[in-house]
């Protein structure tokens, strides 16, 4: 029963009560009923996020990926060292320990990296990852951003987890500490969030990338069973490429999944643009693009599948290139030409494959994309 006014002056203080005691409660639980919902049709996080003791086994999070990386089960297990950051400072030459740069680099062998604090890393010259290193952000607030960002070169087995990369900037040539502990020289780098350079079975999931000076995400030169999932890419020109150029032909043996992704708002192109190889864009959430959302070159196989695409009001609607195209959804106006016909199947095996979700339900599947915000005493 609603509140009785006496008189106008009581007016206001009445209609915010009722908005207190009956209206906000219920837009607090349909946000909620959203989320649950939402976790539950995701195949990821329904394996880790109902956990209430997930802290104490992180590393239940590695059998958990799917798509082309498959699970991480390389990660865990004998021999794994857990190392904290405690330090954010950088020395691209001479880490010390407690930083970030000295345990994805100087530590051989299985290394799961988290984080003491919440803090704000500027890395000096751009990060290196060694084969079989987890980067795991969860229950702190973790920013890499202001200078250069990270790679993974020739590397397999990466996790990269939790973070939040942005305002990345170019570099010029220089030497820095590379994979188990060896001087590495490298050439100028563009301002990528994360690169991948002819690496194999990387997964990168809950991140939230923006405002880099030239993209966001690039799977280049031959790195092949990767899986983007979760993540939220927002406020960027060129998004994702996937493919190094049109004369590496290397490329051809590409293999991506993209999945459960948020793109938007003020994303302009590339979500992804692809060349060659084979991409699985599927259940990810397309917000107001300006150019175009998936593009490419070079006859690549892309299924585009479940996905939803909600154009802006004075933006491009059509988003035209040759795909295959299966239950995408559209809003405002949204629409595609559609130039590949059958085919363009992932063919995953059993530790890939996951179900595909409608497209009408992908604004609550993806409701969590990006960094999760969880703290040392809840649930993510």
């Amino acid at each position: 029963m609603a509140p009785k006014c006496p008189n106008s002056i009581a007016m206001r203080l009445c209609l915010t009560l009722f908005i207190a005691i009956f209206i906000a409660p219920n837009l607090i639980l349909a946000k909620n009923t959203q989320e649950i919902r939402g976790l539950r049709m995701n195949a990821i996080d329904r394996c880790w996020r109902a956990n209430p003791n997930w802290r104490r086994n992180r590393q239940q999070l590695a059998r958990c990926a799917v798509g082309y990386s498959g699970k991480m089960i390389g990660n865990i297990g004998r021999g794994l060292v857990r190392y904290k950051v405690t330090d954010p400072s950088d020395n691209p030459v001479k880490p010390k320990p407690g930083t970030l740069r000295y345990g994805a680099t100087m530590i051989k062998g299985k290394v799961w990296i988290t984080f003491q604090r919440d803090m704000r890393i500027r890395l000096e010259k751009p990060l290196l990852i060694s084969s079989f290193t987890a980067i795991d952000g969860r229950g702190v607030s973790v920013s890499i951003a202001g200078n250069a960002c990270l790679r993974v070169f020739k590397a397999n087995n990466v996790i990269i987890h939790g973070l939040q990369i942005h305002h990345c900037r170019a570099q010029p040539a220089s030497s820095v500490m590379g994979p188990d502990g060896r001087i590495v020289n490298i050439g100028q780098v563009d301002g990528d969030a994360i690169r991948l350079i002819s690496a194999s079975k990387v997964w990168i999931d809950h991140n939230t990338l923006y405002q880099c000076q030239d993209g966001l995400l690039d799977v280049t030169r031959g790195s092949t069973d990767i899986t983007i999932s979760n993540n939220w890419f927002r406020d960027q020109d060129k998004v994702m490429l996937l493919g190094h150029d049109d004369g590496y032909l290397r490329d051809k043996n590409m293999k991506v999944t993209v999945v459960y992704n948020h793109f938007g708002p003020n994303c302009n192109q590339r979500m992804p643009r692809v060349r060659f190889g084979y991409a699985h864009v599927v259940n990810n959430l397309y917000q107001k693009w300006a150019q175009y959302a998936i593009g490419g070159s070079m006859n690549p196989s892309v299924k585009s599948e479940a996905n939803l695409f909600v154009a802006s009001k004075s933006g491009k609607k059509e988003k035209s290139w040759r795909f295959y195209s299966v239950r995408d959804a559209f809003e405002n106006g949204a629409s595609f030409i559609q130039t590949g016909f059958g085919g363009a199947k992932p063919n995953y095996n059993r530790q890939q494959n996951f179900p595909v979700v409608d497209a009408q339900s992908v604004r609550s599947l993806t409701r969590s994309a990006g960094v999760l915000r969880c703290t040392r005493r809840s649930r993510c």
